[in-house]
């Protein structure tokens, strides 16, 4: 059945032929009778009005428009010739409906002013002599209904393949908004894994490079600092391993793995001992605390505490032996400024001046993201009497 309905679906034409071939029989059966009701001229225009009829049901989807005037035609020509209404008059019917759901738009408007006009002008053309003006009023009216209700029927068929034609457009353009949205998310998610991996590794192996040179300068002379700075090397990377084992369970499958070791995700309570880690690692860093500390969102919490890493790491990378630093962490009534200075070379020129891009890191890059993912401003660059400097604002919203 379903390949039969498919088969049919396919082939229109085909299916309107043989309805047409079907009026045609039945109306054929029809012609000696109707030849004497009608007289021998309309008997004889009866013939064409039947072909007629029958070619506007066969060709009524592939020509609507046409074989809607010809309907009309043939209708004025049984007016006019004097051929009563026959079974072959069921194409009207047929191409209203059509026109209604099909046509173009004045030919839908065409076709409910002609069934509208066709009974009322069948009632004068040939009327009931044995009926009053009433009955023939309500007769003429029940003859109309069913050319209204093809109308009708056919227009309300194009208003629902109007709606299922914007709802299928509206799926397809919410499908590609949300593979758009996806794709945006996947490269959000990917940046955002990239940062957290790069500062990880940045700052943690850079200590680590510290520690392990200071530690083979001082092996034989002496051997308890060597010790203390292999210690803080085995800590520091313990502390690594820890959390990129969380960001790459998060990469698996969205979640931290089953037995791995659990690292929350740091805030500027944690500062303390970032800047204790980087002073055991050779780098004086003065931090100091203004204003009223207060809950933070964890975004701001997070951008703040990789800011200050970020930057201290630049500093040894840069800074030069004798270098020191500086760290401001300032609350304001609507946002947290953040001060990183240091007094040492200074980052090469192209690090600040291209994003951050200096073909060694992304640091400077992944501050500005992580900055404007929360409204932020920064700027970074030399400071006037030498050394680099690292501003930011991060705006402050009540903590829930």
């Amino acid at each position: 059945m379903h390949r039969l309905y498919d088969f049919l679906r396919r082939h229109p034409t085909g299916v309107d032929g043989f309805w047409a071939l079907v009026l045609l029989g039945i109306s054929g059966l029809g012609l000696v009778s109707m030849a004497d009701v009608n007289g021998p001229v309309a008997g004889i225009a009866v013939i064409p009005v039947v072909l007629g009829m029958s070619l506007v049901l066969a060709l009524r989807r592939r020509a609507t428009e046409r074989m809607l005037v010809l309907a009309a035609v043939l209708g004025v020509c049984q007016l006019v010739l004097d051929v009563r209404v026959m079974p072959a008059d069921f194409a009207m019917l047929v191409i209203i409906y059509t026109a209604a759901a099909d046509g173009a738009r004045w030919a839908s408007r065409f076709a409910l002013v002609g069934g509208l006009c066709a009974a009322p002008l069948a009632s004068m053309r040939w009327p009931e002599e044995s009926v009053t003006v009433v009955g023939s009023v309500l007769f003429t009216i029940f003859q109309i209904v069913p050319f209204a209700l093809a109308w009708v029927l056919g227009d309300s068929i194009r208003t629902r393949r109007a709606y299922l034609a914007q709802l299928e457009e509206r799926a397809a353009r919410l499908e590609k908004e949300r593979e758009a949205q996806s794709k945006v998310a996947v490269a959000a998610e990917r940046a955002r894994i990239a940062r957290e991996l790069h500062d990880v590794v940045a700052h943690n192996v850079s200590v680590m490079v510290v520690q392990a040179d200071g530690a083979a300068y001082v092996m034989d002379t002496a051997p308890d600092q060597a010790k203390k700075a292999l210690e803080t090397i085995s800590g520091t990377g313990r502390q690594a391993l820890a959390e990129m084992r969380r960001l790459l369970g998060v990469l698996r499958t969205g979640e931290p793995e089953e037995g791995s070791e659990y690292v929350p995700q740091p805030d500027v309570e944690q500062l303390d001992e970032l800047i204790e880690q980087v002073r055991t690692a050779g780098l004086p860093v003065d931090y100091k605390v203004e204003g009223t500390p207060r809950p933070l969102p964890s975004g701001v919490e997070l951008t703040a505490y990789r800011i200050v890493q970020e930057a201290l790491t630049n500093t040894r990378k840069h800074g030069g032996e004798n270098a020191g630093a500086s760290v401001r962490l300032v609350y304001f009534d609507d946002g947290l400024g953040l001060l990183v200075e240091d007094d040492g070379r200074g980052a090469p020129h192209e690090l600040y001046e291209d994003g951050g891009a200096d073909g060694r890191g992304h640091g400077l890059i992944g501050m500005r993201e992580r900055v404007g993912m929360v409204g932020g401003t920064l700027d970074a660059g030399p400071r006037p009497g030498g050394g680099f400097r690292i501003s930011a604002l991060l705006p402050l919203k009540p903590a829930h």
